[in-house]
């Protein structure tokens, strides 16, 4: 029988072109909130005997957990054979220790939350930082999916003489295998970070590349500290505006205005969150990755 797909909130930008790479049945469901700001749940397509795919946006997720929970026990309890979640995003990735006496390290909460409602996870370019994998806090099988080869596609294809500009040193290994795969040139940021919107950077001479077109490329675009400040070093040393490239389109506030006011050419990112920049599909990536984990 084929696997049950279950769209929760924030996911009908991938739940067709998911369903279709793992050749499920979408599952229909009553989910909405009662006046006083409680989650309704219903299954209408039965999970008896079904292996139950919850598929999550979890993007600003406080206010999406419950229903993610809800959908996850009440499978089980109408007789589902197994609960697994593909969050194209994960959060809670960020507070990987106590930083301040008192603090909660949230990553490691998530995880446990997540672990005890799910039988494996599935997700695409975590922000895996102090954490050497996810395995280190999560108790169930968890996959991880990444986005670099079909990212490298995009920018091959539509890009002009791309030169790949990273972030910071951490994304070394992730911008070297995204530059090789789309032959493309590359360098590494130097970056400073003071705040949450407070970021310090500094750029090599870029002359050399004058003739190419830069492509800032980061796992998650949040507030845009980075890439507005990118853009503007790019520009003033005479280059073509960039094309701002990531995985994640979080875009807080009016951080997506503010990027392309500040001077990029275009804003291009995967559909691991509906957005209007959303140009490049990873549902057979993240299908791969479930057949991996759930043969």
């Amino acid at each position: 029988m084929k696997p049950l797909l279950v769209p929760l909130q924030d996911t009908a930008q991938i739940s067709g072109p998911l369903a279709r790479a793992l050749d499920a049945e979408t599952a229909e469901i009553d989910l909405r909130r009662f006046p006083d700001g409680e989650t309704y749940l219903r299954f209408d397509t039965p999970p008896e005997g079904r292996d139950v795919i919850l598929l999550a946006g979890l993007s600003y997720p406080d206010a999406k957990l419950a229903a993610l929970v809800f959908a996850a026990q009440t499978a089980r309890a109408l007789g589902a054979t197994s609960v697994g979640l593909i969050a194209p995003y994960l959060p809670y990735m960020r507070q990987d220790r106590m930083f301040q006496q008192g603090e909660a390290v949230t990553s490691v909460h998530f995880a446990k939350l997540i672990s005890a409602n799910a039988d494996w996870l599935v997700t695409m370019d975590p922000h895996l930082h102090r954490w050497h994998a996810l395995s280190d806090i999560y108790d169930i099988p968890a996959k991880v999916s990444h986005a670099a080869s079909v990212m490298a596609a995009w920018i091959s294809r539509e890009v002009d003489k791309p030169l790949l500009i990273g972030p910071d040193s951490e994304s070394t290994q992730w911008v070297s295998e995204m530059a090789a795969l789309a032959n493309a040139d590359y360098v590494i940021l130097s970056k400073t970070r003071r705040g949450d919107r407070d970021v310090e950077i500094t750029l090599q001479d870029l002359r050399q590349w004058h003739d190419h077109t830069p492509v800032l490329v980061d796992d998650t675009i949040s507030t845009a500290s980075t890439m507005i400040a990118a853009t503007q070093l790019v520009l003033n040393q005479g280059l073509r505006s960039p094309v701002c490239c990531a995985v994640h389109a979080i875009f807080a506030g009016d951080a997506d205005q503010a990027l392309r006011e500040a001077g990029a050419a275009h804003i291009v990112t995967t559909n691991t969150i509906a957005h209007a920049s959303n140009r490049i599909d990873i549902s057979t990536a993240l299908a791969a990755a479930f057949l991996s984990i759930h043969p």
